[in-house]
């Protein structure tokens, strides 16, 4: 098994990424799928990457062919629009990896394309993006992490979103591919014989750290200088924690490297931030909003999740102009 041929659906931060580092690799090869209005913006404006500006190979789905490699890197709100592309792209040989936040994205793509092509995996980037401008510490960004998934044996391990599926230990054929394709270029790989704690980890970074920031407004130093700001944080993960506990998944044991983040500075903004920054809406539904909906399911209070979804809710609506009363 190689793979000759790469198609990613969704150039942000992300997308952006991989175009950054396969692009010497494959040339043409390397496709970025869109239409309409936003295949035209990416033909004429491209895309800006660290400094450089960056040629696109656009196509359409159906133009772009069944690759050996779709990468998913939309925003959680534009998955469900990207699925008639993703089904287009994915042949039945196709390895499809879903690089967004959150721990459902997978299912989604599972119930339109089937299981057997998804393989697990996660990003950890930290990124600044304004318009077509995208900017990372390529050396300092920690990368992709991957690896294999089955259902699992145990009905009690049903639940929501990958916990209940079980990691399976080992390097698969399709694994050594990936590896084989990233060799030699930039991008820093990670294959995992625990990708779904690792998917349970970064969302509990997201959750604790994405969120109180967001509605602080604040540098990402605030962790380290505030104690105030680092006990949101505390409770926030201790909420995530004990849910992912009731799915089988421990974060208390072992895998410590998994609750580090890609080094940043003090003034970083993470990525709900600079949704609001930007006016536009967040991803507060996959995080704090799928924390309240597990809660519920399992019988777990979680307070903080439920107050910071709210706050994040009314800031995309006072940016949408909401409640906008100018002092008389």
């Amino acid at each position: 098994m190689k793979i000759r041929t790469v198609s990613i659906i969704g150039a942000g931060a992300i997308g952006a990424y991989f175009i950054w580092g396969l692009s010497d690799k494959l040339g043409k090869d390397l496709t970025v799928i869109a239409d309409g209005e936003r295949a035209r913006r990416l033909r004429t404006e491209g895309l800006w990457i660290n400094g450089k500006a960056r040629k696109l190979h656009v196509r359409t789905a159906e133009e772009a062919g069944k690759a050996d490699l779709l990468l998913v890197c939309t925003k959680s709100g534009s998955l469900q629009e990207a699925l008639p592309e993703v089904a287009e792209a994915a042949g039945g040989q196709t390895t499809v990896m879903s690089l967004l936040n959150g721990v459902d994205s997978e299912e989604i793509l599972a119930g339109e394309i089937g299981r057997e092509r998804i393989l697990y995996s996660l990003m950890k980037i930290s990124s600044e993006r304004k318009g077509n401008t995208i900017r990372f510490n390529g050396p300092a960004t920690m990368g992709v992490y991957y690896g294999e998934a089955a259902p699992a044996a145990d009905p009690a391990q049903q639940g929501f979103g990958p916990a209940h599926m079980v990691s399976v230990p080992g390097v698969s054929e399709r694994m050594r591919a990936l590896a084989d394709l990233f060799e030699g270029t930039p991008i820093h790989y990670h294959p995992c014989d625990d990708i779904l704690k690792q998917i349970w980890y970064k969302y509990a970074v997201n959750v604790s750290r994405n969120l109180p920031q967001a509605i602080l407004g604040i540098g990402a130093g605030a962790y380290d200088d505030s104690s105030h700001v680092n006990a949101l944080c505390g409770e926030l993960r201790a909420e995530v924690v004990a849910v992912a506990a009731a799915q089988g998944i421990d974060l208390t044991a072992g895998g410590g490297d998994g609750l580090r983040y890609t080094e940043i500075n003090k003034w970083a903004r993470y990525s709900t931030l600079q949704d609001l920054d930007a006016g536009r809406h967040t991803e507060i539904d996959i995080f704090s909003g799928a924390m309240i909906r597990m809660g519920r399911k399992y019988g777990i209070p979680v307070p903080c999740n439920e107050f910071v979804y709210h706050a994040i809710r009314a800031l995309e609506e006072k940016n949408d102009g909401k409640f906008d009363y100018p002092a008389k």
